[in-house]
């Protein structure tokens, strides 16, 4: 494996209390060229070590001692000084029901078990990429009057797809809770894109496009679905119900910008 320049001069903190796979992760981030990774054990001696020196980079494992992965990145999303720290989950972890809470937190990138030094370095170089500021929209798109709709249930979630959506250029963000508390606004206040989640309580994320479509006066607005759900059937009802485009959670920062710009590209014309 080819070492990244671009990883020399990051810091690093590896979160994992197994002392074999602390060692098995670093080589491997020696062997692409990261090498200031500080490793500790717990969710407190990260938050810790965060607060005492920002570091570019959190990799953690899953199942901790005083806590989870999920617990470690919702407390650095609503942590002001650490919210666009970028997170990257490893876990040898399947299960669905274990992993939606980190998709929903504000993974950058979840990286499963085992991998290799490359699949380490593309994680990093996503997870980087997504909080940075190198996927840019086109200027074109006169980003600083675009109007745009948050609609998740999650505030650790919102405040993530705000910050990444911020970083590629918008800057004007309403947000709901969920899809009835966005019909609400939506009833007289105009806006240029909605970026909704699908689980949702009260009206779901199907539920809210179908009414976008079907009883709004916005029903030409874009809509981009930003979802972790994997059931097709669902997501094939959602498509029927005329959303836009639908983005994973977690997701690849040049598709989502993709999936906006043409978006955004067919409302101009």
């Amino acid at each position: 494996m080819i070492k990244t320049q671009r990883f020399e001069h990051l810091r690093a903190i590896l979160v994992e209390p197994s002392a074999l796979q602390a060692r098995i992760i670093r080589t491997e981030c020696d062997e692409i060229g990261l090498y200031d990774v500080s490793i500790v054990t717990t969710m407190a001696e990260a938050i810790d070590a965060m607060q005492a020196r920002r570091p570019d980079l959190v990799i953690s494992a899953l199942y901790l001692p005083d806590g989870t992965g999920n617990e470690l990145v919702e407390g650095m999303r609503a942590e002001g000084r650490l919210v666009d720290i970028p997170f990257l989950l490893i876990s040898s972890e399947t299960r669905p029901q274990a992993l939606e809470p980190v998709r929903q937190s504000g993974a950058c990138v979840i990286l499963p078990k085992p991998f290799t030094s490359a699949q380490l370095a593309t994680a990093i170089n996503r997870s980087l990429d997504l909080l940075g500021s190198s996927h840019l929209l086109e200027d074109d798109f006169d980003l600083e009057s675009i109007r745009v709709l948050l609609v998740d249930d999650s505030v650790n979630s919102r405040r993530f797809i705000r910050k990444v959506l911020e970083n590629m250029g918008l800057r004007h963000f309403m947000e709901a809770h969920n899809g009835k508390e966005a019909v609400t606004l939506l009833a007289d206040t105009m806006v240029d894109l909605i970026v909704t989640d699908y689980n949702m309580p009260e009206m779901d994320g199907r539920a809210f496009v179908e009414y976008v479509r079907t009883r709004s006066w916005q029903q030409d607005v874009p809509i981009l679905m930003v979802t972790s759900e994997s059931n097709q059937n669902r997501l094939a009802a959602v498509q029927a119900a005329g959303v836009s485009g639908i983005c994973d959670k977690p997701f690849e920062p040049a598709v989502l910008q993709q999936l906006l710009a043409g978006m955004l590209r067919q409302v101009g014309d």
